[in-house]
């Protein structure tokens, strides 16, 4: 089984057992995909230190999808991509098999044969996916250790675009690399070109890097590309800046 972050429609025959996730932007079930009630996930990961603290909640969730180790989760979105990724980081997160499919549903020309759904008892292993998980605490107490990778406007990262935070800025150190500078259309870019952008947006290949955003989507992007052009030890700080900038304790850079 491919343990390929991103894959394409074409590659999809060699990936062996495969069930198609679809994260939703609306109303919309396409036939033959199971969906993913993201909404509720993006409010209860908002409940907890780290997003991921309730291991039996998320494990009822992973059953309910009827997700699980015998086949590989594809998993696909509007276009947007980062939909798709948040789910595939959760998915990694919790050690199950899970690729993003590149371009989302333009890009599934046809629905292939899928494995039924898993059933019994599902088993998770909460870290122990490629892409590891940072808190709010792990990183304050780390930052000089990791670089950060911001994957937010530019405006977000001056501090000018807010988001309704009640501070605007950006972590001490970052670099910031919009997420949809890694995208052409809706397909991420190929990996040779994000290694070229990642590294002239000065993230240090030296540490281990740590992507955030406002709420955990573009941030979720943000470590797929990055694995995607072959960085090794990445996290994603989920909750990301709206968690950051709640804590009067957390060090903000405004220019």
């Amino acid at each position: 089984m491919s343990s390929t972050p991103l894959v394409t429609f074409s590659d999809l025959d060699a990936l062996g057992p495969i069930r198609l996730l679809y994260v939703a932007a609306g109303d919309e079930r396409p036939d033959g995909l199971t969906c993913v009630p993201i909404e509720d996930w993006i409010e209860r990961a908002k409940q907890s230190r780290s997003g991921f603290d309730d291991v039996a909640f998320w494990t009822g969730e992973l059953e309910a999808l009827g997700v699980g180790p015998d086949a590989m989760s594809v998993v696909l979105d509007d276009g947007r991509m980062t939909e798709a990724a948040r789910v595939w980081f959760i998915l990694q997160y919790f050690g199950l098999p899970v690729a993003v499919l590149n371009g989302g549903l333009t890009a599934l020309t046809s629905v292939p044969a899928q494995a039924a759904p898993a059933t019994g008892p599902l088993h998770v292993e909460p870290g122990t996916g490629r892409v590891g998980l940072r808190s709010r605490d792990g990183l304050k107490e780390g930052l000089s250790d990791v670089q950060v990778f911001d994957a937010r406007t530019a405006a977000e990262f001056r501090g000018e675009d807010l988001k309704g935070n009640a501070r605007g800025g950006h972590l001490p150190g970052a670099a910031n690399l919009s997420h949809d500078r890694l995208l052409d259309g809706m397909h991420l870019r190929p990996a040779e070109e994000i290694g070229q952008l990642l590294d002239a947006a000065g993230l240090d290949r030296s540490k281990p890097l740590v992507a955030h955003c406002n709420a955990g989507g573009r941030a979720a992007l943000a470590a797929l590309a990055a694995v995607t052009a072959g960085r090794d030890n990445v996290e994603v700080y989920y909750l990301s800046f709206a968690d950051w900038a709640a804590d009067e304790s957390c060090p903000i850079y405004k220019p």
